[in-house]
Protein backbone atom coordinates (compact mmCIF):
# COMPACT_ATOMS: atom_id res chain seq x y z
CA UNK A 1 0.00 0.00 0.00
CA UNK A 2 2.81 2.71 0.91
CA UNK A 3 6.06 1.95 0.55
CA UNK A 4 8.66 5.07 1.85
CA UNK A 5 12.51 4.09 1.32
CA UNK A 6 15.72 6.46 2.64
CA UNK A 7 13.29 9.59 3.41
CA UNK A 8 15.57 12.87 3.92
CA UNK A 9 13.10 15.98 4.20
CA UNK A 10 13.78 19.09 6.37
CA UNK A 11 12.98 22.96 6.84
CA UNK A 12 15.51 25.25 5.06
CA UNK A 13 19.17 24.59 5.74
CA UNK A 14 17.90 22.28 8.64
CA UNK A 15 17.66 18.25 7.77
CA UNK A 16 14.84 16.69 10.11
CA UNK A 17 14.37 13.00 8.19
CA UNK A 18 17.75 11.13 7.79
CA UNK A 19 16.80 7.92 6.01
CA UNK A 20 13.18 6.89 7.15
CA UNK A 21 11.75 3.50 6.24
CA UNK A 22 8.40 2.55 6.53
CA UNK A 23 5.45 0.23 5.26
CA UNK A 24 1.72 -0.19 5.47
CA UNK A 25 0.39 -3.01 3.80
CA UNK A 26 -3.14 -2.88 2.63
CA UNK A 27 -5.45 -3.98 5.94
CA UNK A 28 -3.03 -2.82 8.18
CA UNK A 29 -2.49 -0.39 11.45
CA UNK A 30 1.06 1.10 12.00
CA UNK A 31 1.99 3.67 14.60
CA UNK A 32 4.52 5.99 14.10
CA UNK A 33 6.17 7.07 17.57
CA UNK A 34 8.30 9.42 18.97
CA UNK A 35 8.48 12.39 21.07
CA UNK A 36 7.83 15.77 20.50
CA UNK A 37 10.09 16.91 17.93
CA UNK A 38 11.85 13.85 16.51
CA UNK A 39 10.21 14.47 12.95
CA UNK A 40 6.78 12.61 13.10
CA UNK A 41 4.54 15.31 11.33
CA UNK A 42 7.69 15.55 8.86
CA UNK A 43 7.61 12.38 7.66
CA UNK A 44 3.84 12.66 7.07
CA UNK A 45 4.33 16.10 4.94
CA UNK A 46 6.91 14.48 2.76
CA UNK A 47 5.04 11.62 1.94
CA UNK A 48 2.13 13.98 1.50
CA UNK A 49 3.80 16.00 -1.09
CA UNK A 50 3.49 19.26 1.07
CA UNK A 51 7.67 19.77 1.75
CA UNK A 52 9.90 18.05 -0.43
CA UNK A 53 11.55 15.33 0.16
CA UNK A 54 15.17 15.62 -0.75
CA UNK A 55 16.29 12.19 -0.91
CA UNK A 56 14.59 8.49 -0.41
CA UNK A 57 11.19 7.11 -2.60
CA UNK A 58 7.11 7.39 -1.83
CA UNK A 59 5.63 4.00 -3.52
CA UNK A 60 1.90 4.33 -3.08
CA UNK A 61 0.33 0.95 -4.73
CA UNK A 62 3.78 0.20 -6.78
CA UNK A 63 3.84 4.02 -7.92
CA UNK A 64 6.13 6.58 -7.35
CA UNK A 65 4.76 9.32 -5.94
CA UNK A 66 7.56 11.10 -4.39
CA UNK A 67 7.54 14.66 -4.32
CA UNK A 68 4.54 14.91 -6.41
CA UNK A 69 1.91 17.18 -5.34
CA UNK A 70 -0.82 16.19 -2.72
CA UNK A 71 -3.65 15.95 -4.85
CA UNK A 72 -1.99 13.18 -6.83
CA UNK A 73 -1.23 11.46 -3.52
CA UNK A 74 -5.08 11.77 -2.63
CA UNK A 75 -5.92 10.22 -6.29
CA UNK A 76 -3.37 7.76 -5.37
CA UNK A 77 -5.98 6.44 -2.19
CA UNK A 78 -4.42 8.46 0.69
CA UNK A 79 -7.08 10.54 2.87
CA UNK A 80 -5.08 12.15 5.16
CA UNK A 81 -6.10 13.70 8.90
CA UNK A 82 -3.98 16.19 10.00
CA UNK A 83 -2.73 17.60 12.53
CA UNK A 84 -4.55 20.47 13.52
CA UNK A 85 -7.94 19.35 11.38
CA UNK A 86 -7.43 22.07 9.11
CA UNK A 87 -11.35 21.81 8.79
CA UNK A 88 -12.47 24.72 6.32
CA UNK A 89 -13.89 27.37 8.92
CA UNK A 90 -16.50 29.31 7.15
CA UNK A 91 -18.46 25.92 5.32
CA UNK A 92 -20.91 23.97 6.70
CA UNK A 93 -20.10 20.47 8.04
CA UNK A 94 -21.93 19.06 5.03
CA UNK A 95 -19.97 21.55 2.66
CA UNK A 96 -16.79 20.22 4.08
CA UNK A 97 -17.23 16.53 3.87
CA UNK A 98 -18.95 17.27 -0.07
CA UNK A 99 -15.89 19.59 -0.51
CA UNK A 100 -13.28 16.62 -0.60
CA UNK A 101 -16.12 13.89 -1.85
CA UNK A 102 -14.50 11.64 -4.82
CA UNK A 103 -15.29 8.16 -6.12
CA UNK A 104 -12.61 6.22 -6.55
CA UNK A 105 -11.68 2.76 -7.35
CA UNK A 106 -15.03 1.43 -8.19
CA UNK A 107 -17.94 2.23 -6.66
CA UNK A 108 -17.24 4.36 -3.44
CA UNK A 109 -17.53 3.24 0.17
CA UNK A 110 -17.93 6.12 1.51
CA UNK A 111 -21.04 8.59 0.49
CA UNK A 112 -22.77 11.30 2.61
CA UNK A 113 -25.21 9.24 4.13
CA UNK A 114 -22.82 6.32 5.34
CA UNK A 115 -20.36 9.31 6.58
CA UNK A 116 -23.18 10.58 8.90
CA UNK A 117 -24.10 6.85 9.34
CA UNK A 118 -20.72 6.40 10.80
CA UNK A 119 -20.01 9.60 12.73
CA UNK A 120 -23.45 10.55 13.75
CA UNK A 121 -22.44 13.45 15.53
CA UNK A 122 -21.87 15.53 11.66
CA UNK A 123 -25.18 14.40 11.06
CA UNK A 124 -26.20 16.40 14.48
CA UNK A 125 -24.28 19.39 13.38
CA UNK A 126 -24.55 18.99 9.08
CA UNK A 127 -25.33 22.48 8.99
CA UNK A 128 -23.07 24.47 11.46
CA UNK A 129 -19.84 25.97 10.38
CA UNK A 130 -16.46 24.39 10.86
CA UNK A 131 -15.83 27.34 13.26
CA UNK A 132 -18.93 26.80 15.68
CA UNK A 133 -17.74 23.14 16.15
CA UNK A 134 -15.62 22.05 19.26
CA UNK A 135 -12.39 20.42 18.93
CA UNK A 136 -13.62 16.79 18.99
CA UNK A 137 -16.32 17.98 16.49
CA UNK A 138 -13.69 19.01 13.97
CA UNK A 139 -12.19 16.16 14.45
CA UNK A 140 -14.59 14.12 13.56
CA UNK A 141 -15.11 16.44 10.69
CA UNK A 142 -11.82 15.98 9.20
CA UNK A 143 -12.00 12.12 9.78
CA UNK A 144 -15.18 12.36 7.61
CA UNK A 145 -13.67 14.69 5.35
CA UNK A 146 -10.96 12.07 5.10
CA UNK A 147 -13.09 9.06 4.55
CA UNK A 148 -15.07 10.97 1.72
CA UNK A 149 -12.01 10.71 -0.96
CA UNK A 150 -13.23 7.39 -0.74
CA UNK A 151 -9.12 6.67 0.47
CA UNK A 152 -7.56 3.11 0.88
CA UNK A 153 -5.38 4.51 2.86
CA UNK A 154 -5.78 6.79 5.99
CA UNK A 155 -3.22 8.89 8.06
CA UNK A 156 -3.83 10.83 11.19
CA UNK A 157 -1.25 13.06 12.34
CA UNK A 158 -2.41 13.23 16.13
CA UNK A 159 -5.14 11.57 16.20
CA UNK A 160 -6.69 12.87 19.40
CA UNK A 161 -4.69 15.95 20.65
CA UNK A 162 -5.95 18.04 22.94
CA UNK A 163 -9.62 16.26 23.21
CA UNK A 164 -11.81 15.37 26.11
CA UNK A 165 -11.58 11.73 27.25
CA UNK A 166 -14.89 11.05 25.99
CA UNK A 167 -14.25 12.32 22.62
CA UNK A 168 -10.71 10.50 22.44
CA UNK A 169 -12.84 7.37 23.06
CA UNK A 170 -14.99 7.91 20.47
CA UNK A 171 -12.28 8.33 17.77
CA UNK A 172 -10.87 5.24 18.74
CA UNK A 173 -13.84 3.22 18.25
CA UNK A 174 -13.84 4.53 15.00
CA UNK A 175 -10.31 3.85 13.97
CA UNK A 176 -11.10 0.28 15.31
CA UNK A 177 -14.03 0.37 13.53
CA UNK A 178 -12.33 1.58 10.07
CA UNK A 179 -9.84 -1.55 10.83
CA UNK A 180 -11.99 -4.17 11.22
CA UNK A 181 -13.64 -3.27 7.71
CA UNK A 182 -9.94 -3.76 6.37
CA UNK A 183 -9.30 -0.06 6.10
CA UNK A 184 -5.09 0.91 5.94
CA UNK A 185 -4.04 3.35 8.63
CA UNK A 186 -0.91 5.06 9.62
CA UNK A 187 -1.69 6.95 12.89
CA UNK A 188 0.42 9.50 15.19
CA UNK A 189 -0.75 9.46 19.08
CA UNK A 190 0.83 9.62 22.43
CA UNK A 191 -1.90 7.18 23.54
CA UNK A 192 0.46 4.48 23.73
CA UNK A 193 -2.37 2.20 25.63
CA UNK A 194 -4.92 2.85 23.11
CA UNK A 195 -2.23 2.37 20.24
CA UNK A 196 -1.38 -1.27 21.42
CA UNK A 197 -4.90 -2.20 21.31
CA UNK A 198 -5.30 -0.93 17.68
CA UNK A 199 -2.36 -1.37 15.79
CA UNK A 200 -0.24 -4.19 13.90
CA UNK A 201 2.84 -2.92 13.47
CA UNK A 202 4.73 0.38 15.39
CA UNK A 203 7.37 2.17 13.93
CA UNK A 204 9.57 4.27 16.29
CA UNK A 205 11.53 7.58 15.21
CA UNK A 206 14.08 9.71 17.34
CA UNK A 207 15.80 12.69 15.78
CA UNK A 208 14.55 11.51 12.22
CA UNK A 209 16.04 8.16 12.48
CA UNK A 210 14.54 5.12 12.63
CA UNK A 211 15.23 3.73 15.80
CA UNK A 212 12.86 0.31 16.43
CA UNK A 213 10.50 -0.97 14.80
CA UNK A 214 8.12 -4.53 15.29
CA UNK A 215 5.49 -6.36 15.96
CA UNK A 216 2.94 -5.30 18.60
CA UNK A 217 3.58 -7.58 20.87
CA UNK A 218 7.04 -7.06 20.25
CA UNK A 219 6.38 -3.26 21.94
CA UNK A 220 4.42 -4.36 24.51
CA UNK A 221 7.19 -6.88 25.66
CA UNK A 222 9.55 -4.35 25.16
CA UNK A 223 9.77 -1.82 28.18
CA UNK A 224 13.89 -1.13 27.16
CA UNK A 225 12.12 1.03 23.75
CA UNK A 226 9.18 2.43 25.48
CA UNK A 227 11.86 4.02 28.55
CA UNK A 228 13.92 5.18 26.20
CA UNK A 229 12.33 6.21 23.18
CA UNK A 230 8.70 7.04 24.45
CA UNK A 231 9.42 8.12 27.87
CA UNK A 232 6.70 5.12 29.11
Amino acid sequence: MLVVRGLHAGYGDAEVLFGIDLDVAAGEVVTLLGRNGMGKTTTVSAIMGLIPARAGTVTVNGTDLTNAPPFRLAQAGIGLVPEGRQVFPTLTVEENLIATAAARFGAPRWSLARTYAFLPRLAERKANRGNELSGGEQQMLAIGRALMTNPRLIILDEATEGLAPIIRAEIWSCLAALKAEGEAILVIDKNIDALTRLADRHVVIEKGHVVWSGRNAELIADGAVRESYLHL
